[in-house]
């Protein structure tokens, strides 16, 4: 019960983040779920849903479907759907259902592909983490199957991973292209964002990799000991207005939460003050600084800070209802995966 979450609304799960890095990849995604887990990811977690196209669907697993196992029903379903749907692959997505019944995902995949005649990669999440380790085997798995052989790098293209909107707030990649320009890249690829699988195919023509939330670092290591691509941490996408709410903190003790990266860039625009910075997602420590710490549960968050006394805590505002009863100054850092608040459109209002 340490892990009950009394004051904030549940956090983005893993299948969400799987699908999110899925969503404009032009294949067919199941949720293999009986309709609950597809409808938080549509209504809550998904926000292109309202401006982009995918084909994203529910299994629609009745009950003694999912007590029985019966795989084969879920594949029926699939090769289906193939049948009307164009696409280049489709992929299982995990949720508590197949889990509690222990499915066989590799089983899954192998009948799928001699049903369908397509490719299929299943993803092993359960609901029960959080949605950057989703984002982790998403990702990983793409370029693990379809990456290509036989591409050189071409100079000045740069391969930019972690960009989902549960990461960044975006649902377009303008912004973090402008950004690629600024840092002397003629071309970037913002793999699974305004971008689709032949991109995932042509990632070895990247001359650099920029990752910019932890979930793509061990695609980022995939790609790199594959093909040899280096890559760097960075997040070249902070608003405006945050940057503005920090420009005038100084001889203050700061506490920064968001997803590791955003922190790390926003700790970065603050001077003359000490910084920490939290995150309830990942937390690598080769990019954490001494007093970095991952928030397990919203009693770890208050303790923390009514240990360390911080004068300005900066996080989504949802979070700011477990922090009752502390004096601390409070700026808002919006993340998407938290409060399924919108960084693109928040700035235009």
């Amino acid at each position: 019960m340490s892990t009950l979450l009394k004051h904030i609304s549940p956090l983005a799960p893993d299948d969400s983040g799987a699908c999110s890095v899925l969503y404009e990849m032009g294949g067919i995604v199941v949720i293999c779920d009986a309709g609950g887990c597809a409808g938080n990811v549509c209504g809550f977690d998904e926000p292109r849903w309202h401006f982009k196209r995918s084909a994203l669907f529910s299994a629609g697993l009745r009950d003694m479907d999912a007590i029985l196992g019966r795989d084969d029903r879920l594949v029926e379903k699939l090769v289906k759907v193939t049948k009307q749907v164009d696409a280049e692959f489709t992929a299982i997505v995990g949720t508590p259902v197949p889990a509690v019944i222990a499915t066989d995902f590799h089983a899954l995949e192998r009948m799928s592909e001699r049903r369908s005649g397509l490719p299929c990669i299943a993803i092993p999440t359960d609901g029960t983490r959080l949605y950057d380790y989703g984002e982790q085997l998403a990702y990983t798995e793409l370029f693990r199957r379809f990456a290509e052989d036989g591409h050189e790098p071409k100079k000045g293209r740069l391969g930019i991973l972690g960009a989902t909107p549960l990461n960044t707030g975006l649902i377009y990649s303008d912004s973090l292209k402008e950004a690629a320009k600024e840092m002397g890249y003629d071309e970037a690829v913002c793999f699974g964002l305004d971008s689709g699988l032949d991109e995932v195919k042509r990632a070895a023509e990247c001359e650099r990799l920029l990752v910019i939330s932890p979930s793509g670092i061990k695609a980022a290591e995939y790609l790199n000991k594959r093909f040899g691509t280096p890559f760097e941490v960075s997040y070249p996408c902070l608003s405006e207005d945050v940057k503005q709410s920090v420009s005038t903190l100084s001889g203050k003790k700061v506490l920064v939460i968001n997803q590791q990266f955003a922190a790390n860039a926003l700790r970065d625009e603050i001077h003359g003050c000490e910084v920490d910075c939290a995150t309830w997602f990942m937390l690598d420590k080769r990019y954490a600084a001494g007093n970095d710490f991952r928030i397990k549960d919203e009693n770890v968050l208050r303790e923390r800070i009514e240990q360390n006394g911080y004068d300005v805590i900066i996080s989504d505002p949802d979070l700011w209802r477990a922090m009752k009863g502390h004096d601390a100054q409070l700026i808002p850092f919006p993340h998407y995966a938290v409060s399924a608040e919108l960084s693109e459109i928040r700035n235009k209002n």
